[in-house]
């Protein structure tokens, strides 16, 4: 099994549409309303916001594929770009994507390891996320990363009030 960590590209923004929806759905549709799903699908991965924020300095996104097919990717912040203020010492892992297909082959792993690569490159002190408090396999292979729970803030699926635990990492 080949396993190659790209950064995306605007042009792949057809491909990251795909894999941003298809594991979002996977991920998350049995937890929630159909009219939240479609609602925050429709807002956060069409084709023109994804641009936005590929275009964003700030902002980096690798693709990583299993032979030649995009399995999942990954999308880091720094600065103003990141979804909370944390300051300029941390960067934020906003998404680790993989399709079901590809879960359990420790692309995750590969991915974490790229965004601490990308931390340490930056000379950040820490790297941090926020999770669905009921997202359990995400916290469970993110506390194994070692990240602990230092948090807590709101996360919006359509009208629907979700609480994200915000989890750091020390580098």
């Amino acid at each position: 099994m080949t396993i190659t960590i790209k950064k995306c590209q605007q042009a792949d923004v057809k491909k990251l549409q795909e894999v941003s929806i298809e594991t979002f759905e996977e991920t998350f549709k049995d937890q929630n309303s159909t009219e939240n799903m479609e609602t925050y699908l429709a807002k956060a991965f069409n084709e023109e916001q994804l641009l936005k924020e590929l275009a964003n300095e700030l902002s980096e996104f690798y693709l990583i594929y299993v032979g030649g097919e995009v399995a999942g990717y990954l999308k880091v912040n720094i600065s103003e770009a990141q979804s909370e203020n944390m300051g300029d010492t941390t960067l934020e892992v906003e998404r680790i994507y993989i399709r079901n297909r590809y879960q359990g082959q420790g692309l995750g792993k590969h991915l974490m390891n790229k965004a601490i690569e990308r931390a340490t490159a930056q000379n950040k002190q820490s790297i941090w996320l926020g999770v669905w408090e009921k997202n359990e396999a995400a916290i469970g292979f993110y506390q194994k990363a070692g990240f602990i729970k230092t948090g807590a803030h709101a996360f919006y699926l359509g009208d629907d009030k979700q609480t994200d635990w915000i989890m750091k990492k020390s580098i």
